[in-house]
């Protein structure tokens, strides 16, 4: 057991599940050719929106027919864009196993009030039936959960000649894990997630079969302008070729695309994936070695390699009660936090208490080594304090 302060820190303390932390090397500096105090609609602004587009096509491998825009709202803003615009038309299945995935169940039973919504949620920890899925509707799911740690093992439960659209919730995987293009249909992320990039942009990445829904289908409920993909039944193509809806930040634009830049830099998709697993790897040795701490997520088949949620299982702990154990795992992020070791690490506040982790590309897995030391001398003393407490 760990009783004195670490010797060795993470050299960045930055681990929070959104905003992640910058890229490797990020200065602020590096953002001097933003195009500040110019219209975004001007052909400089228009050719830096286009170029985070091309970026993200290229880093994500998106097919060449396969529409990417920028839209408002970050993630939140493109799921629901995608949810207004084209649920209604045929049934909805939706899967839920955390917070955001209860979320979009909410807006489609309770807002878009659709009586013909399948769910399937399941406890923290856990995932959904995916067996129980019904591909002549349209499915909305998250690809990794953010606030659970349990992601989608791989995109093989999806049908490929579905009837119905599938609408993907895919920010927390997004550069970090393989998505099966040919699976999706309709696919959304932020910048601030495993890019590190700024917060309050999303995307939305449309296929084919999704671009043929909009032109074909006008929901019953009318659309706010920030949700409008189409006008006179055909596609707003300019939303896809850097034409945003609403005024971007263009020092958000510079920023995102120096991250892409810097993921292309480094070996593309293949080495931001690597890079997250190994940032897991390192966290998983130690998880392995100690006895108090376990994975939130029970199969490993269905872990994330970036939102990881841990949770403590000292038996001494749990024997004080669920108040206790959320006080604990309260005071085990505080005393790191006082520390400068590791910002923002507390679990989702709707999430079972314990820690969250993020291993995404844009973290070292030095940091991740360092850190778990500073997790067992926390443990060793949140633990005596509780313990002179009693």
């Amino acid at each position: 057991m760990t009783h004195s302060a670490p010797r060795t820190r993470p050299s960045r303390a930055y681990f929070s599940s959104g905003p992640c932390a910058k890229r490797p090397g990020w200065r602020l500096q590096g953002l001097a050719g933003a195009l500040l105090g110019r219209s975004h609609r001007a052909k400089a602004g228009k050719a830096k929106l286009k170029r985070a587009i091309d970026l993200t096509r290229e880093l994500l491998q998106v097919p060449a027919d396969y529409r990417i825009g920028i839209v408002p709202g970050s993630d939140t803003g493109a799921v629901e864009m995608a949810l207004w615009s084209l649920l209604g038309q045929r049934g909805v299945d939706v899967f839920a196993w955390e917070s955001f995935g209860q979320g979009w169940v909410t807006d489609i039973v309770k807002q878009l009030k659709l009586k013909d919504a399948r769910v399937f949620s399941a406890g923290y920890g856990e995932i959904s039936d995916l067996a129980g899925v019904d591909f002549a509707n349209d499915v909305v799911f998250a690809w990794n959960g953010t606030t659970s740690g349990v992601r989608v093992p791989n995109a093989d439960w999806i049908a490929a000649d579905r009837a119905g659209l599938t609408i993907c919730d895919a920010t927390s995987a997004a550069f970090a894990q393989e998505l099966d293009w040919t699976k999706l249909d309709v696919t959304t992320l932020s910048w601030q997630k495993a890019l590190g990039g700024e917060a309050g942009h999303g995307m939305i990445v449309l296929s084919p079969r999704a671009v043929a829904r909009l032109e074909s289908y006008e929901p019953a409920w009318p659309l706010p302008k920030l949700f409008r993909l189409t006008s006179g039944g055909k596609l707003i193509e300019g939303i896809f070729e850097g034409e945003t809806i609403n005024t971007p930040s263009m020092l958000c634009v510079e920023d995102y695309i120096d991250a892409l830049e810097w993921g292309k830099s480094i070996g593309g998709l293949t080495a931001l994936i690597a890079r997250a697993n190994a940032n897991t790897k390192a966290l998983a040795d130690w998880v392995a070695a100690t006895p108090w701490i376990d994975f939130l997520a029970k199969d490993p088949a269905t872990r994330s390699n970036t939102s990881v949620c841990l949770k403590v299982v000292d038996p001494a702990i749990a024997a004080l009660g669920a108040d206790a154990e959320s006080r604990f795992a309260k005071s085990l992020a505080s005393l790191l936090e006082k520390e400068n070791v590791a910002f923002d690490i507390g679990s989702y506040r709707d999430a079972p208490p314990g820690l969250r982790i993020w291993c995404g590309a844009t973290v070292e897995a030095s940091d991740i080594k360092a850190l778990t030391h500073w997790l067992d001398y926390a443990f060793a003393s949140v633990k005596r304090d509780f313990s002179k407490a009693a």
